[in-house]
């Protein structure tokens, strides 16, 4: 069986029925197979016991990978048109966010989010960070509406036309909150109220990026661009 990484909540030694069919369906999992279990916390070396399903395995090796940014990263993201939003929790995973929360504009075109998109979203989220290497499967929240963001004592707000660069306003050592609108961005109203509530403006370049473009260079420049 070539390498997997399998998602096991507590290490339990029991596979959720969806990561034992991947093993069994796809992999072709033997009894005594290895692969590697994670959670929120911690990692581990595993062999296969039992091919269920579910399927069983024991912990050889426990291992404790740094591989996290190190403080909260919050992705405060509007509901974006079609497919759109699976691109930006699958890249945000990556690029370590540890909370995706949508979010309802003047702008955005879809005004909701049903269960079962959001039941996909969070398939997404365990699959990004079995890809690369996460412990922390980020959580994907139901959307809010704009006003009920809370107050952040660290944000950074993508909005064209801001003056301020990424790297001047950025506190590596601080929880960070990120805002970024849809298609058709904040309103302006919009971005004053995010102002009172925390964010600074900051430009992402002379050039208009789609929203799912501009989510994930926001968080490329504060976490990938510090080396994090």
């Amino acid at each position: 069986m070539r390498p997997h990484r399998a998602y096991s909540p507590g290490l339990t030694g029991v596979l959720s029925l969806r990561e034992s069919r991947h093993l069994l369906e796809v992999l072709r999992a033997q009894v005594g197979d290895r692969f590697t279990v994670f959670d929120a916390e911690r990692e581990a070396l595993a062999e296969v016991v039992d091919l269920g399903p579910p399927v069983r395995y024991r912990l050889l090796e426990e291992r404790r990978p740094e591989r996290e940014v190190g403080v909260e990263v919050v992705l405060y993201m509007a509901l974006l048109k079609g497919d759109k939003l699976a691109e930006v929790v699958r890249g945000a995973t990556e690029l370590g966010v540890t909370r995706v929360q949508p979010l309802i504009t003047r702008h955005t075109v879809p005004k909701e989010m049903g269960e079962g998109k959001l039941r996909r979203l969070e398939a997404i989220a365990v699959e990004a960070a079995k890809q690369s290497g996460r412990l922390r499967v980020p959580e994907v929240l139901p959307p809010i509406p704009l006003r009920a963001v809370p107050p952040v004592a660290h944000g950074l707000l993508a909005h064209v036309g801001a003056g301020r660069r990424v790297g001047e306003v950025l506190d590596p050592g601080k929880p960070l909150a990120l805002a970024v609108g849809p298609e058709g961005g904040f309103a302006e109203d919009e971005v004053e109220f995010l102002q009172e509530r925390g964010f600074v403006p900051v430009t992402l370049g002379r050039r208009i990026l789609r929203a799912e473009t501009a989510a994930l260079a926001l968080l490329a420049l504060c976490t990938a661009g510090e080396g994090r």
